[in-house]
């Protein structure tokens, strides 16, 4: 498993290993021992995962920027087995050196490439094609007290979303309304 490290020291991309022949492929998904000693590596804390997500989405569609306060906030490991989208972490801990900063990758069924996003980040994604599909390792359930948003097109953030032209952006009335960073719950 090849890892990259990202402008912020927390997050990370795990590129996994794929032997291709022409019947297809094999991949390891996840390899705990693998994950721990990268983390372990890097001096971050290694997490428990405990709950498994898996969404569907059309073309479009913008889920995020979604977290979770504590003391259920969650990590998570996130890829794509189908589709393409473009997946963004944003550190929302107040007291960090890279706080309001953003991190993106693109995430595809071919490349593989899993993201890694502690808890104490924001994470949303556009999917990029139809049939898009995430799937998420989550190190805490999921809870509607400690659920929480912020805006997707935030102006104090920049991130650069990859809005295609004549992109019609599917968005769900909560993430519309979503409060900026500056008035959202933060860690």
């Amino acid at each position: 498993m090849n890892v990259i490290e990202t402008k912020i020291n927390d997050v990370l991309i795990f590129e996994p290993k794929v032997f291709a022949d022409d019947r297809g492929w094999f991949m390891e998904s996840f390899n705990q021992q693998g994950f721990e000693q990268a983390l372990t590596a890097r001096g971050l804390d290694i997490p428990q995962f405990v709950q498994d997500n898996h969404s569907f989405s059309k073309k479009g569609a913008l889920r995020g920027l979604h977290y979770q306060l504590n003391p259920h906030a969650q990590g998570k490991l996130v890829r794509v087995v189908q589709g393409r989208a473009w997946d963004v972490a944003v550190d929302i801990r107040e007291n960090s050196p890279t706080f309001a900063q953003w991190v993106g990758v693109e995430l595809t069924g071919e490349n593989h490439k899993q993201f890694w996003i502690p808890a104490g980040f924001a994470h949303g994604f556009i999917a990029l094609e139809d049939n898009t599909q995430f799937l998420y390792k989550t190190t805490d359930y999921y809870s509607k007290e400690c659920e929480r948003s912020i805006v997707w097109n935030d102006e104090t953030l920049k991130i650069e979303w990859p809005v295609e032209n004549g992109l019609e952006l599917l968005l769900t009335d909560k993430d519309k309304l979503a409060p900026k960073l500056s008035e959202a719950d933060k860690f």
